[in-house]
């Protein structure tokens, strides 16, 4: 991204010239932004040249970057880091905007997720000219997006609820899980809206359904839930950009990875798959996909800048699910990580250097979970 920070330091306005005359698609949230990216890119590249952000560089410096070498009109699908979702709204006018979901994550950078939301809420209300394709199961997501000229829903899921126990709206106390109202305010009318896309469960499969009567069969390449929801707001922003349901899936469904995320390794005659999961949110999506075998896990932690200094966030992850099983901690914050693995009466071993802790893994398979800065290291090493 550098040379999009040495050009922005020349011209503060350069996103907004870059994106001239250019349709532009904007992904945020705290978690599933690279994979939700890379889907909604691939779709909208079945209908012409499009520029993305690929290497996951969401501020302003790698926007820019990103842009530079870009045809001119090339559509542009850009992930945007949440806090700097407003100001990139105002400066890039996007045709439409993917709003995935709001939960805590380096609480030492970024506001607290209300302050989040609020901020959401007054970019896309003035954005008169933009879609916003918004997650209809987080009620501060639903809340955010409601003010927008034009909304799509999209059943994505939020099994996470622990940032949204009351309403954003009244204060008043959200209730979740019955069939009629999966949430619902007790104290005002904020409730879950209608979703126009959403997945449904059938014998032969997971099918993506939207309100005009499309039923696509997903077959992703990417394991697990969370994948599914990136699938479905994929299609709904594509339908924006006038890509079908069905060519949006079926590009979706040639990826294999992205940046190395869900990708297979092979290191000394064993298979490691690498995941990333940086905050309580995505380790409950992780230990789901965890909990369709009993495969060793080595997790690494760090705590540099862009992982958030504070690894606090740990006591909020349900370690308890890993539980008799092979783990093992590592990183440079491997003794935190410990600590919380010992206090969720999980037995592991404790070894930093995160390439001797694959190592010692005994057998064929493993997961290596890591957060960001631990992520990139991991990759380098396999």
């Amino acid at each position: 991204m550098i040379g999009g920070r040495a050009q922005l330091l020349v011209d503060p306005d350069a996103l907004t010239a870059l994106t001239v005359g250019r349709p532009v698609f904007l992904v945020s949230g705290t978690n599933g932004k690279s994979t939700t990216t890379a889907f909604t890119a691939a779709a909208l590249a079945s209908a012409g040249p499009v520029v993305s952000n690929t290497l996951g560089a969401n501020m302003p410096a790698g926007l820019a970057a990103a842009l530079a070498n870009a045809a001119p009109g090339e559509t542009a699908v850009l992930e945007v880091d949440e806090h700097w979702l407003p100001s990139t709204i105002t400066k890039v006018r996007p045709r439409a905007v993917a709003l995935l979901n709001l939960s805590r994550d380096q609480m030492d950078r970024t506001a607290e997720v209300r302050t989040l939301a609020a901020s959401w809420r007054a970019a896309v209300g003035a954005a008169v000219d933009t879609h916003v394709v918004a997650n209809a199961d987080d009620p501060l997501v639903a809340w955010a997006a409601l003010p927008a000229r034009t909304v799509t829903w999209v059943a994505a899921g939020q099994p996470w609820t622990d940032d949204a126990w009351s309403c954003p709206e009244c204060a008043g106390r959200l209730v979740f899980g019955t069939a009629t109202h999966p949430w619902s305010c007790t104290g005002c009318d904020l409730a879950r809206p209608r979703p126009d896309v959403w997945l449904e469960e059938t014998g032969d499969g997971t099918v993506v359904v939207t309100a005009d009567g499309a039923r696509v069969p997903l077959h992703l390449q990417l394991p697990g839930r969370c994948n599914g929801a990136n699938a479905a707001t994929a299609v709904a922003v594509a339908r924006v950009a006038g890509v079908s349901p069905a060519a949006a899936v079926d590009a979706a469904a040639r990826i294999t990875d992205v940046g190395g995320r869900y990708r297979v390794f092979e290191m000394g005659g064993s298979q490691a798959r690498l995941l990333l999961a940086k905050n309580p949110a995505g380790w409950l999506e992780v230990l789901d996909l965890l909990s369709h075998d009993a495969l060793p896990v080595v997790i690494a932690i760090n705590a540099r800048a862009a992982d958030g200094r504070d690894p606090s966030w740990l006591w909020d992850v349900p370690f308890e699910r890993l539980r008799g099983r092979e783990v093992v901690a590592s990183g440079e914050r491997s003794r935190d990580l410990a600590v919380r693995l010992a206090y969720a009466e999980v037995a592991h071993r404790h070894v930093p250097d995160i390439g001797a802790a694959i190592r010692s893994v005994q057998g064929p398979d493993m997961y290596v979970v890591a957060n960001y800065t631990a992520f990139q290291a991991v990759r380098v090493l396999l």
